[in-house]
């Protein structure tokens, strides 16, 4: 027989059991109680009447105030077209989808290909790189549904996809010499994929900040992540953003919700104390285009997902050269020197006075650094 304890008893009693089990009397049995009974429904019927007045006019309140906004923001807000529209723009088709792509220098030269970041951004802050072109055959390319390239359903953006994909520019730009890859961010994750699935097919790697190898990595760069997309301010530029989208007209279905995207993400790398750029200076990379699907497809993978982007990274014994930016104490030097724990062959250097992304910050010693591993 178990004797409940005093906390027991009380909790008994709000059931209407004491700690006997017999059971007590009910509130509503009370004199009190009954006399009471009608005004407190006379007086809970107009409390609720006097809500439903109040959450009426709130409810008012908000839809001019949506109204408001959406006349406020009218406007032209113009965003680039795809290779599906735009038949001038370079490009190339990968298993069966369109891609936003051009090549600089001799194809007899060694192949770089250009991994640009995101999902969802584009290689253009990464053209600094063609600089290379003297010496070798640098190919930048759009990944599907990112930049200027044809957008997909959120099923065919996945970490596989991405590395078929890879697979495929790389055949079809040097099907017979291993390449080199120049990935940035989350181009440099792809890269690491790569080099556990083909290692064959990658003479070297340059990895520029790679941001997490696994799904622990992962979960502590949302955990970081989260001061820079919240706040008051945070979420009124989101709202502006929204609101901005339901008058972009076009050139295609995928273009309001790019560009609300696009602006997000702006503010986000923006924010005053984001370490992707140098203190006090702004984060003023340029891009054409962002692929919201891309980008919100990324942020829902599952740590098995993630898992794969560091999965046999370890048996790649080729030369690996990480890249950490000075001012970015978020992902920089720290990180990048755990992440060089995954390589047989890898070294680090570190680009002064730059952020995250710095071939578009600080290419004048970014290139240097790259050139000289190549030449190694």
């Amino acid at each position: 027989m178990t004797i409940p304890t005093p906390q027991h008893s009380g909790q008994a009693a709000i059931f209407g059991l004491a700690a006997s089990g017999t059971p007590t009397k009910s509130i509503e049995d009370s004199p009190i109680a009954l006399q009471n009974s009608k005004p407190n429904r006379k007086l809970i019927m107009r409390v609720f009447k006097t809500g439903l007045v109040i959450s009426g006019g709130a409810i008012g309140a908000l839809v001019l105030a949506a109204f408001g906004l959406y006349f406020a923001t009218s406007g032209q807000y113009p965003v680039a077209a795809t290779v599906v529209d735009d038949a001038s723009l370079p490009q190339i088709e990968i298993n069966g989808v369109r891609l936003h792509a051009e090549t600089y220098g001799d194809p007899s030269n060694p192949v770089i290909i250009v991994l640009h970041g995101g999902p969802g951004g584009d290689y253009r802050s990464q053209l600094a790189a063609k600089s290379l072109a003297d010496t070798n055959f640098v190919v930048f390319y759009d990944q599907r549904g990112a930049g200027l390239s044809e957008r997909v359903p959120a099923e065919e953006l996945t970490v596989p996809n991405y590395m078929t994909e890879l697979d495929a520019v790389i055949e079809k730009y040097s099907p017979d010499r291993p390449v080199t890859l120049l990935g940035h961010s989350w181009g440099a994750m792809l890269a690491t994929a790569y080099l556990g699935e083909a290692p064959e097919k990658v003479a070297r790697a340059i990895l520029l900040e790679p941001g997490f190898f696994t799904g622990e990595e992962a979960q502590d760069w949302m955990t970081q992540a989260k001061p820079y997309m919240s706040g008051l301010g945070f979420y009124w530029q989101a709202a502006i953003a929204a609101f901005q989208s339901l008058h972009v007209s076009g050139p295609d279905s995928s273009a309001g919700q790019d560009y609300m995207m696009s602006e997000i993400i702006h503010e986000f790398v923006s924010h005053p104390e984001n370490p992707y750029h140098c203190a006090g200076e702004e984060f003023d990379a340029a891009a054409w285009r962002f692929g919201a699907t891309a980008s919100q497809t990324a942020g829902n993978t599952g740590a098995a997902e993630i898992e794969l982007i560091a999965q046999g990274a370890e048996s790649y014994p080729g030369p690996v050269l990480l890249l950490a930016s000075a001012c970015n104490d978020w992902i920089g030097e720290d990180a990048q020197r755990v992440h060089l724990s995954f390589f047989q062959n890898g070294e680090l250097s570190i680009v002064p006075n730059s952020g995250h992304d710095m071939i578009w910050d600080n290419p004048d010693e970014t290139m240097p650094l790259i050139r000289a591993f190549l030449s190694k």
